[in-house]
Parts: C-alpha cells; structure tokens; sequence
C-alpha cells in the first residue's frame, strides 16, 4: 500500500477536513498499526467497507495536498531550517547554546 508515513503527515495536516469516523478508522490503521480486522470489529463492519474507506480518504487526502501543497511547504521550510543551522554551525562556528536557540525560535515560527 502507499507510504504509510505520508499519509500519517497527511493526517496531521488535513485530518480535520475528514469526518469524526474517517478520522478514527484513518488514525487507527495509520498511527495506531491496527489491522483492518481490529477496524471492522471495533466499527462492528466488514473488512471490506473499512479498506473502502481507508483508500477513499486517502485520495481526499492526496487531493487536498494537491491544492493546498501545506506538507509539501512545510517540507520546505525544515529544509530551509536545517540549511540554515548547518550554516551557522559551519560557516560561522557560533556557539551550540546559540545555535540551538535560534533552531528553537525556527521551529516556533515553522509550527506556527
């Protein structure tokens, strides 16, 4: 199946835009490692409904990355963040203490 660890940041991102349900059963399988059997017991369902639903809100999912691009962006902006650490490490050897200050003021202004 698709990487299970970009539909995890994709959960992360546009989660809210699912419904309560879609939520769960998406949190389940995707964070909490629950088989789609586990799913369907505690959804009192078959397999095959919760499978249905698992590949659906991962197209709504991809199809609102398409559009709004938000873990593409954040993507982004840790690698602009990481750049930059490494240039001050590197390029103007300033202290660790200093160094990780501004990683933490970075990382406040990239998770807003």
């Amino acid at each position: 199946m698709e990487d299970r660890f970009e539909i995890s940041l994709l959960l992360d991102y546009y989660g809210s835009l699912l419904t309560e349900k879609q939520q769960d059963i998406m949190t389940m399988y995707y964070n909490d490692d629950l088989s789609l059997a586990e799913i369907s017991e505690i959804n009192n369902t078959s397999r095959q409904a919760i499978h249905d639903l698992l590949k659906r809100c991962y197209k709504q999912l991809l199809a609102y990355e398409e559009k709004l691009k938000l873990l593409e962006k954040g993507n982004i902006k840790k690698e602009k963040r990481n750049k930059l650490i490494n240039d001050l490490k590197v390029k103007y050897e300033l202290q660790i203490e200093i160094i990780d200050y501004i990683d933490n003021v970075l990382e406040d202004i990239i998770n807003g």
